[in-house]
């Protein structure tokens, strides 16, 4: 299961409508900002795990972070925080403003909402990714404040079949072979 399909049908699902009134969009507007953002924040989280260092931040988030807070409470979406840690997470997949509002741009190009809103909604995403991502590693049975690299694999699995074809063993290669050139 793929990051986007944990957030839209799983424990994360109530997250949607809690997004759409917090913008005041309509679930479906909501729907359609997540399904063009989502898969653009997993690219980045992609190229930023391709490093040994990029796995290594990914692993020290998800220990130290308390991102399944973004899950568990309804509230904590609307907390001014959220965003400053959506901010964050932004900043190390993205590296930069100007990749959020070019991936806010190509995402309004395609749903019809105001770019202005997707580049609000951005940080908000960033912090749910995170939080489904850290609900996932405990309920793998990785202890919030222990999480293993070898269940990091399992977690980000979706991630990194780049090629969506079922194994990851070749893109792990690919990664590795990158990084070892």
């Amino acid at each position: 299961m793929n990051i986007l399909e944990m957030m839209l049908g799983g424990q994360d699902a109530g997250q949607l409508g809690r997004l759409a009134g917090q913008f005041g969009i309509d679930e479906g507007q909501a729907r359609s900002a997540l399904e063009q953002l989502v898969p653009a924040l997993s690219r980045g989280m992609r190229r930023n795990v391709q490093s040994s260092e990029g796995l290594e931040s990914l692993t020290r988030a998800l220990e130290q972070g308390n991102h399944r807070r973004y899950v568990e409470d309804p509230g904590a979406l609307a907390d001014p925080h959220t965003v400053d840690d959506g901010n964050a997470i932004l900043g190390h997949l993205f590296g930069s403003k100007k990749v959020s509002r070019e991936v806010a741009g190509r995402a309004a190009a395609q749903t019809g909402l105001d770019s202005g809103l997707l580049k609000q909604m951005l940080p908000i995403i960033a912090s749910m990714m995170m939080g489904s991502m850290s609900s996932q590693a405990q309920a793998g049975g990785m202890a919030p404040t222990g999480v293993r690299k070898e269940g990091m694999m399992d977690i980000l699995g979706g991630f990194l079949d780049a090629d969506k074809d079922g194994s990851i063993a070749d893109d792990l290669f690919g990664m590795a072979s990158r990084i070892f050139r």
